[in-house]
């Protein structure tokens, strides 16, 4: 059975057989540690796949030893999972693409690769965060530079700590999409016995929180190097989530969603797991480090919600919503303030309702 006569991303199994369709050819560009893992999520669910790495010899490291030690050490990767610096050739006759290449590198790096993906291909972000500038989030960015209608774009988000994926702990995760048939194919190809994938239709509300968690692990972890306990940790928990929903609101998405995987759940974990860069990196601010010195603690690795706090308030000042622990991350983080200083002021601030706007 050929792709040409199949439905685009059908689901997947182990090998062709009379009367079964055959395994899904997908793509993932950007070998870190998440690209890495969904491509051994995707092989474990019988899927064809392909791993594109930016650099040769990390490409040359994925297919020869079957390990990718830059990014997730000690991890054994499928011998099945192919991995290559050429893109032409990790994309040629790819259903699925998934895009694991950071929020504000994502429309330079994938102008240079849009040209080789197959028209009829289902991109699936895997980047969480709003891009500085635009304020686009990361499928708007991947539809534009693909040339790629909403129907085609999927998402990716949850509780989905790299780490812990590639070493086969159970987790859940959401598959959003405007085409809900889309949404459910995406589903199949990635479900395997350890990572649980839902549907949902809310691509908005299911980026928005995998967006701003990010920048509300960074106060996590600033609280946290200061030396509060709990109490601290859960309120800015708490009111991160209303600051998500209030930025959801007025971009119109389901409440609902983050209640769920892409918003409590992704924000949890995010919040509160040693594996999180964003809350590391927050945990070195409020111990008196440096920017630099926070950097060189996520070991060379991407904390998103550095960068997605200056876009995220971009966004929310646009609309006219208050993100008050957002603005005070960006202030410690680009303006200077001092972790104590953002304390004072948050706690500081005109008593409200709970539900009120801030």
């Amino acid at each position: 059975m050929s792709a040409a006569t199949r439905p685009p991303v059908g689901p997947p199994v182990a090998a062709e057989s009379p009367g079964r369709p055959a395994p899904v050819r997908a793509a993932v560009l950007g070998a870190g540690s998440w690209g890495t893992t969904f491509a051994k999520v995707l092989v474990d669910a019988g899927c064809e796949v392909t791993l594109w790495a930016r650099r040769d010899e990390l490409a040359h490291t994925i297919a020869t030893t079957h390990r990718n030690p830059d990014y997730l050490p000690g991890i054994r990767l499928p011998e099945r999972l192919r991995a290559t610096h050429d893109h032409e050739q990790a994309l040629d006759g790819a259903e699925l693409v998934a895009v694991a290449i950071p929020s504000q590198t994502l429309r330079e790096n994938l102008s240079r690769l849009a040209s080789a993906i197959p028209d009829e291909a289902v991109l699936v972000s895997l980047a969480k965060g709003i891009e500085l500038g635009s304020t686009q989030r990361m499928s708007e960015v991947i539809g534009e530079v693909a040339k790629a209608e909403a129907d085609r774009l999927a998402v990716i988000s949850g509780p989905n700590l790299a780490r812990e994926i590639a070493e086969e702990q159970p987790t859940a995760t959401v598959v959003a999409c405007v085409d809900e048939q889309r949404a459910r194919a995406v589903q199949a190809a990635c479900s395997t016995p350890y990572f649980r994938p839902y549907t949902n239709v809310d691509v908005v509300g299911c980026e928005l929180g995998g967006a701003v968690k990010n920048v509300i692990a960074v106060a996590c972890g600033i609280v946290r190097g200061m030396g509060f306990g709990d109490n601290t940790t859960a309120s800015v928990v708490t009111r991160g989530l209303s600051e998500t929903a209030r930025l959801g609101a007025a971009l119109g998405a389901d409440p609902m969603t983050f209640a769920g995987l892409a918003g409590l759940g992704d924000l949890v974990a995010t919040c509160s797991s040693p594996l999180s860069r964003n809350r590391g990196f927050g945990e070195v601010l409020g111990r008196g480090g440096s920017l630099e010195q926070a950097q060189q603690a996520t070991h060379g690795q991407v904390a998103e919600g550095v960068k997605s706090c200056r876009s995220v308030l971009e966004l929310a000042d646009a609309l006219g919503v208050e993100v008050p622990i957002t603005q005070a991350v960006e202030a410690v983080c680009y303006r200077g303030l001092a972790p104590a200083e953002m304390a004072r002021a948050m706690m500081t601030r005109a008593v409200k309702s709970e539900s009120g706007r801030g």
